[in-house]
């Protein structure tokens, strides 16, 4: 009987979004001037990302046979939203602060986002195959840990700079860039987390 392949498309489809949703939060950063228009973006592709997982998941009961395991599906289209909603926090606590200025670190974090989701968007065509593509799926997984790596690093500066620098006088100030440095870096978090699950699956089915 046929493999139900309709996954990998539903996988590639959300990896758009999640790239999508990683540019126009990056632009936020980027650009005051657009701060709305851009974080209205965001919420508009969590939406539709929102949609693909639940096609994933709809699938996923109604599927006799799958590609690979039906938990390792479900997890990986769960964490890759999990992910895209991040960055939809982030964008809404933007707004719901009406945060005007960020501090440059944040820059940075939203921008290895951005690296990160153009892996992603790398490695799940790849999944199609997983055997002679298995050595390719580690090395840009081992990437995007890398670069989680380097997003935890500019949070710590950041926070510290944020302390040292605008906040030191103003205790507000240093809440909501907390919590939204908080949100920036769980984005990366989330985003080390489906590199975990496909470099889980890799080992388990080669």
């Amino acid at each position: 009987m046929p493999r139900e392949d309709k996954f990998f498309d539903m996988f590639e489809a959300h990896a758009a979004k999640s790239l999508a949703a990683a540019q126009s939060l990056a632009a936020v950063f980027a650009n005051t001037k657009t701060i709305a228009q851009n974080c209205a973006a965001v919420m508009k592709t969590e939406d539709e990302a929102d949609h693909i997982a639940a096609q994933v998941n709809e699938g996923l009961r109604k599927s006799f046979i799958t590609p690979f395991d039906r938990g390792d599906i479900g997890k990986l289209i769960n964490d890759m939203d999990d992910a895209v909603d991040q960055m939809n926090k982030t964008a809404k606590t933007i707004l719901l602060y009406e945060v005007k200025s960020f501090e440059p670190n944040m820059k940075i974090i939203a921008d290895e986002a951005v690296q990160m989701t153009k892996l992603l968007g790398e490695v799940l065509p790849l999944l199609r195959n997983l055997g002679p593509n298995a050595v390719k799926l580690h090395q840009l997984c081992k990437q995007m840990m890398v670069i989680e790596g380097e997003s935890d690093l500019q949070h710590e500066n950041g926070l510290k700079a944020l302390m040292k620098g605008r906040a030191k006088n103003n205790p507000m100030a240093f809440i909501i860039g907390q919590e939204l440095f908080g949100h920036l870096e769980k984005v990366a978090d989330k985003l080390e987390d489906v590199a975990r699950t496909i470099d889980g699956i890799v080992i388990e089915h080669v």
